[in-house]
């Protein structure tokens, strides 16, 4: 493994490890739910994805080693992370967790809330349909 290699993949790993340090002081710093959700799903995945991918090119270029579970672990964070900020925040809305005083914009907020657990399953019956 040259030394340019090794100068690039710990790159990488320094930048997932920053961004991976950004998101600790988004979750840490910002003031409610909604803001912490969006930090801790779109930089923490990308973090965790650049860390992955060094190790990846790690083993691949110092023992020849290809690793399908580096490879299904980068699919499976960039899948999976930001759909679950998503529906965590999604979650929140509808639960009346409250926004940031200072906040602008609530494009949720002209959307009709169902009322009833009935009425939840019969918009989930109609989109299963559709």
């Amino acid at each position: 493994m040259t030394e340019t290699i090794n100068i690039f993949i710990g790159i990488v790993v320094l930048l997932g490890s920053l961004l991976s340090l950004v998101t600790t002081i988004g979750l840490i710093r910002l003031p409610d739910v909604y803001t912490r959700s969006h930090a801790a799903s779109k930089s923490a995945t990308l973090g965790v994805l650049l860390i992955l991918v060094g190790a990846l090119l790690y083993f691949w270029f110092a023992d020849n080693y290809f690793s399908a579970r580096l490879v299904l672990g980068i699919v499976f964070v960039f899948i999976t992370a930001p759909v679950a900020g998503h529906l965590i925040s999604r979650a929140a809305y509808y639960t009346n967790v409250p926004l940031w005083g200072e906040t602008v914009q609530d494009d949720l907020k002209t959307k009709e809330r169902p009322k009833t657990k009935k009425e939840v399953e019969k918009r989930q019956k109609v989109h299963t349909e559709a």
